[in-house]
């Protein structure tokens, strides 16, 4: 599915999202309040370019992203981009709220990161947001600094594949921080003591964010993604393994009530069977990852789960969470999300997958 730029015009920055599956590039463009979906490129990925969710590629991979461009007479030199959330450090610290900005800056890069990092600090990348203000236990005033780090040799691999493709990062972010720009204001509907759970499914895994007040504050992933789901399906029916996972696309998860999976008295093919096994599985580690947050941060209470990625928009899976975790789920979608408008209709089951290219695009208007 492509909407093509027709005019090839200079244009200040798009977003481009690369997975090992495939990459998505987006181009928006403000009107009015609302955002235009100027353009929006997909193509796959073939195998070899990246393992274990790693670009071992790079030549391969610019190639793609510079024929993508081409083809589609797209001229632009400025991109937003993503690491993947598995790649980064994720921490918010306090930090004494009468420090100046450099004093603050210093205190953070050259001192209280190394607290939290698990390499040395020269092979890292890191960058810092301050948060709110708040009183500790023995009200002193502190300020919540947000800091995310990521290994040197993860970002020099992404900013070398741009530039090998003619391209400039100016943006280089966590992918999980651009999905939550594109659902800001789903988020605003949470209070302070509410927490929303970002489940993003991926290709070969799984990234949880725990959200609160449009911050994660808890990151995990999990190694079940859309590849495993559709893996597991062909086995049962008997059918070769592809990476392509549209068969997937076109699955609607049956309302089934959660003790006939478990006893196995359901009238159900093979196929489902196993796909329902592999999601019970991530349902299991969804639940273990939400225990471990609460148990750690007291007042909280999870308000949601929203479903993201290329397989967040699975037929009625949200359904399947919602039964298996007591726990209200929805599907996002990110055109909604963004009141979008689109020269071309995307179909519903995609949208979710667009929440990281989107939120991409978001940083370059």
């Amino acid at each position: 599915m492509f909407v093509k730029n027709l005019f090839g015009k200079k244009t200040k920055g798009i977003g481009i999202e690369v997975a090992p599956e495939r990459i998505n590039i987006v181009q928006l463009r403000k009107q009015g309040q609302n955002y235009k979906l100027e353009t929006y490129l997909t193509r796959e990925v073939p195998e070899g370019i990246f393992e274990e969710g790693q670009i071992v590629d790079s030549p391969a991979l610019a190639e793609l992203i510079q024929e993508l461009l081409t083809e589609n007479n797209i001229k632009v030199k400025k991109v937003a981009t993503s690491v993947p959330m598995r790649e980064a450090i994720i921490r918010i610290i306090p930090i004494p709220a009468e420090l100046d900005d450099q004093e603050l800056r210093d205190m953070v890069l050259n001192h209280e990161a190394g607290l939290y990092l698990p390499y040395p600090r020269e092979e890292v990348d890191l960058d810092y947001q301050k948060l709110g203000f708040f009183e500790d236990e023995d009200g002193i005033e502190k300020v919540q600094v947000l800091l995310v780090a990521t290994r040197r040799e993860v970002t020099d691999t992404y900013l070398d594949t741009f530039q090998q493709a003619g391209l400039e990062v100016d943006v280089l972010e966590i992918n999980s921080f651009a999905l939550i720009r594109t659902i800001r204001e789903q988020l605003r509907q949470f209070g302070p003591q509410e927490a929303a759970v970002l489940v993003d499914i991926e290709f070969e895994s799984t990234e949880i964010a725990i959200v609160v007040d449009g911050v994660p504050q808890f990151s995990r992933t999990v190694p079940i993604g859309t590849f495993q789901l559709q893996s597991a399906l062909s086995r049962a029916m008997n059918l070769p393994t592809k990476r392509d996972t549209e068969m997937l696309q076109g699955m609607t998860i049956p309302n089934t009530p959660v003790d006939g999976l478990r006893t196995g008295a359901t009238g159900i093919n093979p196929g489902m069977a196993a796909l329902l096994r592999v999601l019970g599985e991530l349902a299991d580690e969804l639940r273990r990852s939400i225990d471990f947050y609460l148990n750690q941060s007291g007042e909280l209470e999870v308000a949601q789960l929203l479903l993201a990625g290329p397989g967040g928009g699975i037929g009625q899976l949200d359904e399947f969470f919602t039964n298996r975790l007591s726990l209200p789920t929805a599907q996002i979608d990110p055109v909604a999300a963004l009141s979008l408008e689109m020269d071309e209709e995307i179909p519903s089951v995609v949208r979710p997958s667009l929440g990281i290219a989107l939120g991409l695009g978001l940083r370059e208007i």
